[in-house]
Formats: structure tokens, sequence, C-alpha cells
């Protein structure tokens, strides 16, 4: 997704996903698609109340999960007690920062995997997520 989104490109985009373009659906989604960094749901829920809108925090999870369940976004679990929506669906992975806990792409043409195990019968892979955690030295 380009920073360089119009509202009317981004209600097109809501559509075109079959998303009704709701006014606090549209705010998240320039916000996101503005943004184009790794944010939380906490972090989206502070910066679209940082001005004069008001949109619920059970707004802002469930319209994050749809956006994420139609393809606009992808849900990163970076670990059990961090989860950030990335606004980059293009195929690549992360660095979790523990230090920071900032999230930081990765190339997917950087991650080499050999082998995979053998997808379960009636299954098909799906994709590939890597997470690689770090911390700068001399932190907890």
């Amino acid at each position: 997704m380009t920073n360089n989104m119009s509202a009317d490109q981004i209600t097109s985009l809501l559509r075109n996903r079959g998303i009704t373009p709701t006014a606090q659906r549209l705010e998240i989604a320039e916000l996101l698609f503005s943004r184009c960094e790794h944010l939380s749901a906490e972090d989206v829920f502070q910066l679209v109340n940082a001005g004069a809108q008001r949109v619920s925090k059970a707004t802002v999870y469930n319209t994050l999960g749809l956006f994420a369940e139609h393809g606009l976004i992808r849900e990163v679990i970076a670990d059990p007690t961090k989860v950030f929506f990335d606004p980059n669906t293009t195929p690549h992975h992360h660095f979790f920062d523990i230090s920071s806990g900032k999230l930081i792409d990765i190339p997917a043409e950087q991650v080499h995997i050999g082998a995979l195990p053998e997808v379960p019968a009636g299954m098909q892979l799906e994709g590939v997520d890597v997470i690689v955690r770090v911390r700068r030295p001399g932190t907890v």
C-alpha cells in the first residue's frame, strides 16, 4: 500500500474488498495506510482518537480484524502479548526488537527456508511468517 492514497482511493479499496466504508473504518484505514508502519490495536485506538473523532475500542478491534480477514492488512503476532497490524501485505518477514517493542521489516528474499514439513492431508500451504526476535545488548 502507498501512503499517498486519497480518501476516494481508500473508499474504493474497502468497497472492492467487500467492506462497507463507514466513517470509522475510513478513519482507521486512512491512519493505517498513511503511516505505513506496524501499529498495535492500542496504538490505532490512541491515534484515531487523538483528534476530534471518537472511535470506541471495540470498533477499532473489530475493524482491524475485518481488515485482516479481507487481506487489507496482516496481523503479526510478535509474541503472546504483542500483536501488530501491518499495512504491507507483500511477502516479507520481521525482526521484533524486544528492547523497544518495535517490529522491523525483513525483505522476503533475505530469508531462506530450507524445507518445510509435509502439509497435513486435505490442507494447502497458505504462507510462512518468520519473526526474528532481537534485543539490544545489556537490556532485559
